[in-house]
């Protein structure tokens, strides 16, 4: 029996649709190479080197060409699907395009394309937490800076307090029919979700915070692929 006919394993989606280039180039960045490697290539096998994790949708845009043909991972299965222009459409098609085997009150992964540096113990905590928390988790990391909130002329109005205060981070951890309706409802009320634990709040539910590691970071800037690069030289 193969991971994909596995009844009940578990899965990540991956929304891999952005087309933004942000470095000046014309790729996007899950297609940049690093270390001989698409950057995408490296967040899969953050997600699949687990034992527990059986398999990924990978989300890509509209007429994508620049997708490899992976058919597997890490020997575990991959499958594709057409995402939209918010995050949300395509998280929603990711978890359409899951397989049977992944039942409505399965939970399911979701996690950025652009977090290649997902630590294994980060992930550990997070599954072996949130599958026991009755909504479902998210990784997360304290705000430890202080933050400023300025006015329209660009000046300081005043010093928030940041005392509770988290960045969301991903993977996040919910099961899938019950993610699938938060999205939807979300959508049909013309709300611009950031992330799935967004679209989970507004169902009234509370969502547990995993602290994860600030080396769980998003690659947005040439500065974040140079911070990656040197986290994979100092592992060899």
């Amino acid at each position: 029996m193969t991971p994909d006919q596995v009844r009940g394993g578990l899965w990540a989606v991956v929304p891999a649709a952005g087309r933004g280039a942000r470095f000046g180039g014309d790729v996007p960045k899950q297609y940049l190479e690093v270390a001989g490697e698409l950057l995408l290539a490296h967040t899969l096998r953050a997600l699949l080197a687990h034992p527990k994790v059986h398999g990924a949708v990978v989300v890509l845009a509209e007429g994508d060409e620049r997708w490899p043909g992976w058919r597997e991972f890490e020997g575990k299965p991959l499958r594709t699907c057409t995402g939209g222009d918010a995050r949300a459409d395509s998280v929603l098609a990711g978890l359409a395009a899951l397989p049977d085997s992944v039942r409505a009150d399965d939970f399911v992964l979701v996690h950025d394309a652009a977090r290649p540096n997902l630590p294994a113990a980060d992930l550990d905590q997070l599954l072996e937490r949130g599958r026991n928390d009755p909504v479902g988790a998210i990784l997360a990391a304290p705000v430890r800076d202080t933050l400023k909130r300025s006015g329209d002329d660009g000046g300081i109005d005043r010093t928030e307090p940041r005392e509770r205060l988290w960045r969301a981070l991903t993977p996040q951890l919910f099961r899938r029919l019950q993610l699938t309706r938060a999205l939807e409802s979300a959508r049909a009320a013309g709300v611009d979700v950031t992330d799935e634990s967004m679209a989970i709040e507004r169902q009234g539910q509370r969502p547990l915070l995993v602290e994860g590691s600030d080396d769980n970071f998003k690659i947005t800037t040439p500065a974040d692929l140079a911070r990656f690069e040197f986290a994979l030289s100092r592992r060899s």
